[in-house]
This record gives C-alpha cells, sequence and structure tokens, in this order.
C-alpha cells in the first residue's frame, strides 16, 4: 500500500527580508497601507497578478528581485519600522485568560458565521454579512478581547461576475490552493492533520481546520475536502452558498455549527459564549446542548438552559427569502438518530425550528432555532431592530 506525504515548500529569502514571511501569515492591518506597500514595491506586476495574495506573491518573487530589496537600505528600514510596530502590536495587550497565545485560551468567545470579509487575499465572503464580521475579528483583536472566529473554507469561494462578448453575465468559480493563501493547517503533536467527523446518512465527513491569523486572533476555517472521504463530500465546502441546492446547504450548515463546535473542543477550546451571526451557524445550540449533556450528564432540558444562556444570535435580514428553511424530509433523513441520541421526539425536535411548534406543516426554520434556544438576540442596528421585531 503507497504511503502519502505532504510537503510545504517555503521561498528562501535573505535574512534581512525575513519578517515578510510573518506579515505575509497575519492579516494585520493596523499598517495595512505599509505593509502593502511592501511587496507591492518589490514587484507592482507580480502584486497585482497575484490579486495581493502576499504568500503565493512570495513563492512567485525571484531571487534577483530579493537580493535587490534586501541591498536596499532604504527598503529594509521600512520592513524593520513596519515590522516592530507589528510585533509591539501582538504583544501589547494580554488576553483575561491563560496566557496571550488565544487558540488554545478556553476562556473565549467563539463567533461563527458563513462568511468573513478579512482581505481581498483570503477571498471567502460575498457581502456586508462577511464584512461585518470580517470588522468585528479586527476591532476584537484592537480591544484585546478573547474571541475566535469558526467558519468554513471555500475551495472556490464565492462566484465573480463578468460580460462575455454577446453582452451576457457569467459567473467564474476561482479555484484556490490553500497552501497559497495566509493560512495554516491545524494539527497533531505528530504532525498529522487534526479532523473531527459529522455523521451524515450511513457515514462520516472527515472535516480538516485551517487557521487565518487576524492579528492577536484567530479565524478556524473548516474543510471537507479531505482524501478521507467521499469524492461527493468532499464538495461540501467547495462553494459559499450553493443556491438551489438545498441539501447542500443543509450539509454546508450541519459542518459549520455541528464541525465547528466539535473543532473547537478538539483544540481544547472550550468557549463561555458562542456567538451566530445570522441562522447559518444555528446548528451549533444543538451540538453544544448535547455536548453538555454528555459531560454533566444531563437531560435535554436541564443542558438547554444551561447552554441558551451562552449564545447570543445577531439577525441579519427580516425578508423570509433570506433565512434558511429546510423541508421535514431532509431534517428526518440527516438529524433522526441525532435527536433520538438527546432524548428527543420527532415533534419535540421539529418544535425547536418551528414559530408555531404545533403547526405540522412548517418547514424547520434555522433563525428561530437560533432564537428559541439563545438568551440573547440582537439586530444591527436599531431601524432594523424595528423591522425585524
Amino acid at each position: 500500500m503507497p504511503s502519502w506525504r505532504y510537503f510545504t515548500v517555503k521561498p528562501r529569502l535573505p535574512a534581512a527580508l525575513e519578517p515578510l514571511y510573518e506579515l505575509a501569515a497575519d492579516f494585520y492591518w493596523p499598517l495595512f497601507h505599509e505593509t502593502f506597500d511592501l511587496f507591492r514595491l518589490l514587484d507592482p506586476e507580480l502584486w497585482e497578478q497575484c490579486e495581493h495574495n502576499p504568500v503565493a506573491f512570495l513563492h512567485r518573487l525571484g531571487g534577483e528581485k530579493m537580493r535587490e530589496a534586501a541591498a536596499s537600505k532604504a527598503y529594509v528600514d521600512k520592513l524593520e519600522e513596519v515590522y516592530r510596530a507589528y510585533r509591539e502590536y501582538i504583544e501589547g495587550h494580554s488576553f483575561p485568560s491563560e496566557g496571550r497565545e488565544l487558540p488554545f485560551c478556553r476562556q473565549c468567545i467563539a463567533y461563527f458565521s458563513a462568511e468573513f470579509g478579512i482581505a481581498e487575499s483570503l477571498p471567502m465572503y460575498a457581502g456586508g454579512l462577511g464584512v461585518l464580521a470580517g470588522d468585528l475579528m479586527k476591532s476584537a483583536s484592537d480591544l484585546g478581547l478573547p474571541l475566535v472566529g469558526v467558519s468554513l473554507l471555500y475551495r472556490h469561494g464565492y462566484f465573480r461576475q463578468r460580460i462575455n462578448i454577446f453582452g451576457r453575465q457569467e459567473e467564474i468559480h476561482p479555484y484556490y490552493d490553500f497552501y497559497s493563501l495566509p493560512l495554516e493547517q491545524v494539527r497533531r503533536e505528530d504532525g498529522t492533520p487534526l479532523t473531527v467527523a459529522v455523521e451524515m446518512p450511513e457515514r462520516q465527513v472527515h472535516v480538516l481546520i485551517w487557521r487565518a491569523r487576524v492579528g492577536r486572533l484567530s479565524l478556524f476555517l473548516l474543510d471537507t475536502d479531505s482524501p478521507l472521504n467521499l469524492e461527493i463530500d468532499r464538495g461540501i465546502t467547495d462553494r459559499l452558498y450553493r443556491g438551489a441546492d438545498i441539501e447542500r446547504r443543509l450539509q454546508q450548515e450541519m459542518i459549520l455549527g455541528i464541525g465547528g463546535v466539535r473543532a473547537l473542543y478538539a483544540m481544547g477550546i472550550e468557549p463561555v459564549a458562542y456567538h451566530l451571526n445570522e441562522g447559518h451557524s444555528a446548528f451549533l445550540v444543538l451540538e453544544h446542548i448535547r455536548q453538555l449533556m454528555q459531560k454533566y450528564r444531563l437531560d435535554f432540558a436541564a443542558a438547554r438552559e444551561l447552554a441558551a444562556s451562552a449564545h447570543i444570535f445577531t439577525t441579519h435580514t427580516p425578508v423570509p427569502a433570506g433565512i434558511d428553511l429546510f423541508p421535514h424530509y431532509l431534517i428526518d433523513k440527516y438529524f433522526t438518530a441525532y435527536y433520538q441520541e438527546m432524548g428527543l421526539t420527532r415533534q419535540e425536535f421539529f418544535a425547536l425550528g418551528r414559530k408555531d411548534p404545533h403547526n405540522q406543516h412548517e418547514p424547520f426554520n434555522m433563525a428561530v432555532l437560533a432564537l428559541r434556544l439563545s438568551s440573547w438576540a440582537n439586530a444591527v442596528s436599531r431601524r432594523h431592530a424595528r423591522t425585524a421585531r
């Protein structure tokens, strides 16, 4: 049987330019434009070709350009100035917990969102929902808040648009090599990739975990493109928002909510609060309850009350078309064994996701699930809150 090994190849930089590695691997924004210029000045044309991705840029930058920059006192002085400011920023706060290295801090807030708009070089966002999530991560880093982000890592991201020669709109789904993005794979002590499993009908889906550094914080991204999975399951996290493919959408939200909680636990992170940015991650409230039932030997009612005190839900859209609704047959297919393990009947489980718990015709509503099992709910503005109510 063949044995496979993975190698990560890094470009060799002159000693004077080595801080570029660290700057490239962190979405550091307080001096964003200055950092941006450090890469752009090395090769403006290549920088545009790499779409402002510093990791891909360093992989493709030639040795001659590196040597020229290392020999330039003005460039090296600027690099040292930016790097010094970066280190001061990273080391400037101590989190109110177990030291500064937050990924292994237990006393933290977990912020779940289907998209995060951190930077152009991490194209895992579509619009306002992601931009808000990205800005929240950056503000939390500035304030020294102990927070981690959780989302999905999309192989093809969100589609791009172009107009063809006939004047028609076309959708383009780029392919992203995760090893050429500012990401690192979370691994066990022996160097093998850390994975968690999410149960689906007659199989398990194995989930890889990637980490993006966002200043002082970490954003963990979940990826099903693993050789451990069936080919059909490797594509669960291929695209942001699957449109009419409602079953694939359900699978994505199971990976985000259930897989996200399991990923945090696997890394030794047990958050004191879970913040749901819209209903896409609402299955996390069920998994949190299930974990508490197992850990403390509680029944569902007791675990629900305990878990709800740690759940915060932010709604973004009062428009029904913007809320995920899943038909009965899909919930039966994917959650029968899950709710039976929790000691719930079918009616009790469906009631958690219905505005009227007794209406047998209502689909399973993710926003209702999040509202019903959270202790706090908010909108994105006062005006929006009035409309959402």
